[in-house]
């Protein structure tokens, strides 16, 4: 039964940074609005937190609770910070996007926190080691975009 909390706790936590993923995606997505090409790429990371918050809910619901859909307090003071830092960057694309990477950074390294964790059911691992691996992925594409823009 302590598993099974720390269990969901630790969903709980994932779902959480989830929201904070897409919600600081869809700020992405309105300093950005005139670039197709990155809206598309930041509604794609907003699906697959969608669809990762999707997942873990559910086995949260299995174990017996209801998903916690808030974000964290880091979460938001981060979102709050990428606010004031793009009012005095002028919201260029790269800084949008090295602030993408920065959360990108952030949600792997929740997701290995929670690896981490001795309590975790082999199937809930599963599911993990399979959302860090498109994580990791999704990582390696803000990076590559990142990398590509010029410092204008």
């Amino acid at each position: 039964m302590e598993n099974n909390k720390a269990t969901i706790e630790t969903l709980n936590d994932l779902v959480q940074i989830n929201n904070d993923r897409i919600r600081g995606y869809e700020s992405a997505i309105k300093e950005t609005k005139d670039d197709a090409e990155l809206v598309s790429v930041f509604n794609n990371k907003i699906l697959e937190s969608q669809q990762f918050k999707s997942t873990l809910t559910e086995e949260i619901q299995v174990l017996g609770n209801d998903a916690d859909n808030t974000t964290t307090v880091s979460g938001t003071i981060h979102r709050t910070w990428l606010e004031v830092k793009a009012a005095f960057s002028g919201h260029s694309e790269k800084s949008i996007l090295e602030e993408c990477e920065f959360g990108e950074d952030a949600i792997k390294k929740a997701y290995q926190s929670a690896l981490n964790e001795e309590h975790l059911p082999a199937f809930i691992r599963d599911i993990l080691n399979d959302q860090q691996a498109i994580l990791s992925q999704s990582h390696d594409e803000i990076k590559a975009l990142r990398d590509s823009v010029s410092n204008d």
